[in-house]
């Protein structure tokens, strides 16, 4: 063969070659071998004594021949920025993957150890340093997973798991909040046909989200993302996943990943995000219905509604062979919140007079909060939130590092230039709380000034215009 055509053919074959779109996952376990261990979520510190079932890094690559993306969500309730970073570091120079390419989120599971610091619960440092490695191991292996592969995606609905947990309050009515004041109008899980509150404050989003990956070769199930916007459900002892974990065993179930015929293969895994649900939870508050039920059967009922809706989105995905991949990330800087002198002096006094119960910690609300005001103090005028912002083919998939309210999510939505969107959030660090301008207004805990609400007022408002612009840019790179 002429020495000059050879070339041309290899050189054709592997740009072919390279423009394959490939996927691999990996599950990587990262619970913590020594006990009790901390674990957050309360406004008090709680420690685990046992493993319920173990916290996992679910980890999905994707390739498309030029530009890798790879998403991970952590059974925690909340992961730091620090570790994030870290994990991504380990990565990228494991694999060459730009880090900017990764994107790390937590489920929320109240029955985690504790990753990052928030009201009384501090994490375990010794098991904080084992995190970064053992996640950045999992992107490593999803990485090497690759295969030739088909993606999809496609959106179910699932309007049973979810209520807006914010309620206004009613004319001449009110309550103390932590820092003395009396004037909020919304108030967080009021109870059950609460007298003294109207109607939620806001929507719900009932999407289930769904983008999958399975084998061009034999059409076997290799991962699957789903993204809902439901808080957390709870109820099981720590440590657990939360209901975020038994879907993802539901899921792989009803596809029949764990197929014998796939021994040899390597192992699906599901994945359950967190949308916008910062103001969203699994309870109806409007109801007198109360339920009792024992421990963990609130959240396998859930698990199985959203697989339901999931189920559904799947059996609907028009497979694609070539879908094009793109990414826009940006660090954001935003205000903090800080009390002024008078009240942090306020503060002060009520950490000095206020008595702690026996096991150390405060149980009065006004000094757990006087001790957030006392540490916000210490925090720089500014933060960087990072932001991201996917394309999948048609597909558009954004990033915040916030408990983000449903609001922003819905808008987001409805703004994208691409056929559809969902938002992760919990995303690539902690900043707390993302509630809209009008829910500051509104007052309610979700906006008390604390490290799990601190960002400037006008935060989502900034970060809403700072994520639609772009996604305009991914649209413009669109040929």
């Amino acid at each position: 063969m002429n020495r000059l055509l050879f070339i041309a053919l290899t050189l054709l074959f592997t740009a072919t070659t390279q423009a394959e779109f490939r996927a691999g996952a990996y599950a990587q376990d990262i619970s913590p071998t020594q006990f009790p261990t901390p674990v957050n979520g309360g406004m008090k510190g709680a420690f685990a004594k046992e493993i319920h079932d173990p916290m996992l890094a679910r980890c999905l690559a994707l390739h498309d021949g030029q530009r890798a993306l790879v998403y991970v969500v952590v059974d925690a309730c909340m992961i730091s920025r620090e570790i994030c970073e870290e994990a991504k570091a380990l990565a990228a120079k494991d694999t060459g993957v730009p880090r900017e390419h990764m994107l790390i989120s937590a489920t929320h599971t109240h029955s985690a150890a504790t990753m990052a610091g928030v009201f009384q619960s501090d994490p375990d440092p010794e098991y904080v340093k084992t995190v970064a490695p053992r996640i950045a191991a999992g992107i490593a292996q999803a990485l090497k997973n690759l295969e030739p592969a088909e993606f999809g995606w496609a959106f179910g609905s699932d309007p049973t798991q979810v209520f807006n947990r914010r309620w206004f309050v009613k004319d001449g009515q009110s309550y103390e909040n932590p820092f003395g004041i009396t004037t909020d109008r919304a108030k967080m899980n009021p109870g059950n046909v609460n007298a003294t509150v109207s109607v939620p404050s806001g929507p719900v989003d009932q999407d289930v989200a769904v983008m999958a990956v399975r084998s061009r070769a034999d059409k076997r199930p290799i991962g699957l993302l789903a993204n809902y916007s439901l808080h957390y459900v709870g109820g099981n002892p720590a440590i657990s996943a939360d209901y975020y974990g038994v879907f993802a065993a539901e899921i792989a179930r009803r596809l029949g990943a764990d197929d014998a015929r796939y021994a040899s293969k390597p192992r699906f895994v599901g994945i359950l995000s967190n949308g916008t649900s910062g103001n969203i939870n699994n309870v109806n508050y409007g109801s007198s219905l109360r339920y009792k039920r024992n421990p963990g059967e609130q959240i396998q009922l859930v698990a199985r509604s959203v697989a339901d809706a999931a189920m559904g989105a799947y059996d609907a995905i028009s497979w694609q062979k070539e879908p094009t991949l793109d990414s826009e990330e940006i660090n954001l800087d935003l205000g903090v919140r800080k009390g002024s002198a008078e009240e942090l002096k306020q503060a002060k006094e009520w950490m000095a007079t206020i008595p702690k119960d026996k096991d150390g910690q405060w149980s009065d609300k006004k000094a757990i909060y006087a001790r957030e005001t006392v540490l916000l103090a210490d925090y720089p005028e500014t933060v960087p939130v990072k932001l991201q912002a996917h394309r999948i083919g048609n597909l558009s998939v954004a990033a915040i590092p916030c408990e983000v309210f449903v609001e922003v999510g819905l808008r987001l939505k409805q703004t994208s230039p691409f056929a559809r969107h969902f938002t992760i959030s919990l995303a690539n660090g902690y900043n707390g709380y993302l509630p809209t301008p009008e829910h500051h207004a509104l007052g309610g805990y979700e906006t008390w000034r604390a490290r799990s609400s601190y960002l400037e007022t006008s935060a989502s408002t900034k970060i809403i215009d700072q994520l639609e612009t772009q996604l305009a840019t991914m649209k413009r790179r669109v040929k």
